[in-house]
Order: structure tokens, then sequence, then C-alpha cells
């Protein structure tokens, strides 16, 4: 029983990597993830996040957030005891935030790593295509890299170019694991945003650990907890018309 399992998975890793070398496109790429996990990965998701500001005179602020996602397209933070109203809603492109439990503002606003880490399993690969395309990623520029380790594919820039916009996808296992953007605070300044820590997670994957630098230091980290998949969640959580601080997913 042993050998035949290992038969399988064998042939089973040598197909991945065969598919792979047959990927020489941003469009085949998005195609390829899209199709690796459509059929597998999760509805919606939640988890307890350590979030972690590094300070520049080296101290620390650490938060507690609650996130829940309704994929493709749908993110809700929960910041701090449900008291404090504290909230942002990520609904199809567009940020609303909340403080004491009342909207402060709304603005177009794309989360690429909603995007990139978790809905272009769930969402037809044309639609990733055209975000990439409205977030100003260069998608004729394509290259391979070796990251950690690992053969990496890399979306919107040449060999050597840590500037422009970009995102970087494993080869094997066709997960997004690490993105260059300008950063909101500064857009002179550029965040590189690492997806680590990847464990399996009911018929897909999730990165526990998130990372972001700025010109080399680690600035911002995200480490889950309490992971759950395919939990029953209320469209109504996601509408920003019908929030409550109270009820939390």
């Amino acid at each position: 029983m042993k050998t035949a399992i290992r038969v399988v998975l064998s042939v089973l890793i040598v197909q991945s990597l065969l598919h792979a070398e047959q990927i020489t496109s941003a469009d085949a790429l998005v195609r390829a993830m899209h199709d690796r996990y459509a059929t597998s990965w999760y509805d919606t998701l939640t988890f307890t996040q350590k979030s972690t500001t590094y300070n520049s005179d080296g101290t620390t602020k650490v938060e507690t957030w609650y996130e829940a996602a309704l994929l493709p397209g749908k993110l809700r933070i929960d910041i701090g005891p449900p008291t404090e109203g504290r909230a942002y809603l990520m609904v199809n492109g567009t940020a609303t935030i909340f403080q004491q439990g009342k909207e402060v503002r709304s603005r177009p606003l794309v989360n690429m790593l909603l995007v990139l880490g978790f809905d272009v399993y769930k969402q037809a690969p044309e639609a990733t295509e055209q975000i990439l395309r409205s977030e100003k990623f260069d998608i004729t520029k394509f290259h391979e890299e070796t990251w950690k380790g690992r053969r990496v594919f890399v979306v919107g820039a040449d060999h050597g170019d840590l500037k422009s916009p970009q995102f970087w996808v494993d080869k094997e296992r066709l997960l997004f694991v690490r993105l260059f953007q300008p950063a909101r605070a500064d857009a002179t300044k550029t965040d590189d945003i690492r997806f680590e820590d990847y464990r399996p997670l009911a018929g897909g994957w999730i990165s526990a650990r998130v990372e972001i630098w700025s010109e080399g230091k680690m600035v911002f980290t995200e480490e889950y907890s309490d992971i759950q998949a395919n939990r029953k969640l209320d469209a109504a959580l996601f509408d920003p018309k019908q929030f409550s601080a109270e009820r939390r997913p």
C-alpha cells in the first residue's frame, strides 16, 4: 500500500512539474493557478490575527485582528474588541472604514493580497487578468527566479528589477509567495510583501504568516491562529449598509 501511494505521489509531482514547464506567460500562469485549485479551494476563511507593527524607533505595537473572507472578493477585518467598533470591509474593489461602529469613509481599493492569495483560485482567470492590468502590472514581463531555494514565476518585472509592481508564484505548487508594490503611505518607497509558512487547508492552502518589508526592514507581520475554512458566513457580514460591530463572523 505504501509503495502504491509513493508511486501515485511521484506521478502527480512529475505531472505538476511538466505542466509548470509549459507556463511561459502571465495569462498562462493565472489560468494554471485557477485550474489547479478551482474545484477544491475553500469558499470561506476565518482566522484570528496577531498584527505587529515595527516602528523606526525600535518599539512595536501589537493588535488582535479578526478576519473573515467570502471568496472571491470579500474581506472583513475587525480590530480589537467589538466595543471599539473598528473594522474594514473590502468588497469587490471598495474599502469601507468604520470607527466606533460608524462608517467614516469609503474609497476604491484593490487588495492585491486577497486577489493573488485567494481570489485567483475562485474567480475566472479573465477577471484576475483585468485586475492586474488595472493595477498597473506589466503582464508582458515574465521570467523565473529562485526564492528561498524554490523556483518561482515572476510577473511584472525584468530580472533584477525589484521596484516595479510584480508578483511571484511558486512554480511547483502554483501558490502566490511575494508581492512588490508602491507603499501606500509613501509611493516613492516599495513594499515587499511575503506569504510565509504555507499549510494545507481544506483542499487549498493558507499562508499562516505574512511579512511586509520596506527599504530592507521588516515593518509589519501577521500571524494567524484559529484558522477555519468553509464556515457558513452570512453575506450581510460584508455589506457596509448592514454593518454591526457586535455581529462578527
